[in-house]
């Protein structure tokens, strides 16, 4: 907060440390209603440390808001998450190395809803969705893992079937300065609903950010690594 990547606002509040059971926990853990200085809902509000707060500012800026303009020319109101703090091993085990959901450095984000109300959940949008939705989630997709150093979705295992997990573990940055991703976003083109429609293309550069959250530096590109 003292280097205004994040600030206090109604809408992101600073809460009591949590100290869980093991290493679970979070130091300065804060709760975060919504995004972008209250523009973007985030429901049910989500429970996280200051680093995933300020990169799901970023994601939501350079990549949720262009590709939602893209294909549909109006704006994200909301993101969907179904899992922020949550002290337990990855993929939900009881068993195991924690989840970086443990140290409120992850986050589950289940779907979007659009300034007009319609709502485009991952589940049903990614594998059977129309191309309109289908190109603004695997650009959406493509941004996170510019963003995030792990991001996991439908087609990397049995357990991401129906959300995009993103986390800031940094070990999972790899020599090259490549992060983790599956499935691997294909560069290129993702067609539209029509040949009138928008293009969104996965490889695009994130646009100025404006808001308090500018990122710092340029964001790597993605590969593949070991699973999170």
């Amino acid at each position: 907060m003292a280097s205004g990547k994040v600030r206090a606002s109604p809408y992101v509040t600073q809460v009591s440390s949590i100290r869980g059971r093991s290493a679970c926990g979070i130091v300065a853990p804060l709760r975060v209603s919504a995004a972008l200085g209250g523009r973007v809902r985030v429901s049910p509000p989500a429970t996280m440390g200051c680093p995933m707060t300020a990169a799901l500012d970023r994601w939501i800026h350079n990549s949720v808001q262009r590709a939602a303009m893209r294909q549909f020319r109006q704006p994200v109101v909301e993101i969907k998450q179904i899992s922020s703090y949550s002290c337990r091993g990855r993929n939900g085990k009881r068993t195991g190395k924690l989840s970086e959901h443990s140290f409120g450095n992850a986050l589950d984000i289940a779907g979007f809803t659009l300034a007009d109300g319609r709502t485009i959940t991952v589940v049903k949008g990614w594998w059977r969705g129309t191309p309109a939705e289908k190109a603004f989630l695997r650009e959406t997709f493509a941004g996170a893992c510019r963003e995030f150093y792990t991001v996991l979705g439908p087609g990397s295992d049995r357990a991401h079937y129906n959300h995009f997990h993103v986390d800031l573990l940094i070990t999972n940055v790899t020599r090259s300065g490549k992060h983790y991703c599956r499935p691997q976003p294909k560069q290129g083109v993702f067609v539209a609903a029509d040949d009138t429609a928008p293009v969104s293309s996965a490889s695009a550069k994130p646009i100025p950010f404006t808001g308090p959250n500018d990122p710092d530096e340029h964001m790597p590109a993605f590969t593949l690594g070991p699973s999170q």
